[in-house]
């Protein structure tokens, strides 16, 4: 539950928020076929949230060089950056994916959502990083909130009541 007195900072696509604020709540809407990535230092009490729409920026280089954070191969070592600019330690911080839903392109042509989902494990994975929870793929629109005062990530799904992904 967050307190209220809690600041609640809202990421859009293609926009990240970082926050040692043990008040706030980091929540971003609409996780189609995008992903959200959500990190949290439980020693530090530093989080994170990233809300990106394309895997990779180098097909498109002119909007890469714009509006890095729609990209997950730029967004999320932003993410992890700003994170540590605050205290957050690699070792320490707890990760959980969700998202990468296939909306859109029911017949699965393009496969975005699925390729999201891919960068971001082989990012994980490449860096080291484990991943504790994720909830990825389907035909779901998702929200996720990363409570600050606990680092516990609440996911809500049309239809279905709020709950903790663990």
């Amino acid at each position: 539950m967050i307190a209220a007195t809690g600041n609640r900072l809202v990421v859009g696509i293609g926009a990240m928020e970082v926050t040692a604020d043990p008040t706030a709540s980091i929540i971003t809407h609409g996780l189609g076929s995008c992903i959200g990535v959500a990190i949290f230092d439980p020693i530090a009490h530093v989080g994170g949230l990233l809300h990106y729409m394309l895997p990779e920026g180098r097909e498109h280089p002119e909007k890469a060089a714009a509006t890095p954070l729609i990209f997950g191969d730029l967004g999320i070592p932003r993410l992890f950056k700003a994170a540590y600019t605050l205290g957050a330690v690699k070792q320490r911080t707890v990760v959980k994916i969700a998202g990468g839903a296939s909306l859109i392109d029911g017949a699965g042509l393009f496969n975005v959502g699925k390729r999201n989902f891919l960068l971001a494990r082989k990012l994980m994975w490449k860096n080291g990083v484990t991943v504790a929870a994720e909830e990825v793929g389907g035909a779901v629109s998702r929200t996720i909130d990363l409570e600050m005062a606990t680092g516990r990530l609440f996911i809500s799904t049309p239809g279905e009541p709020r709950r903790e992904l663990k």
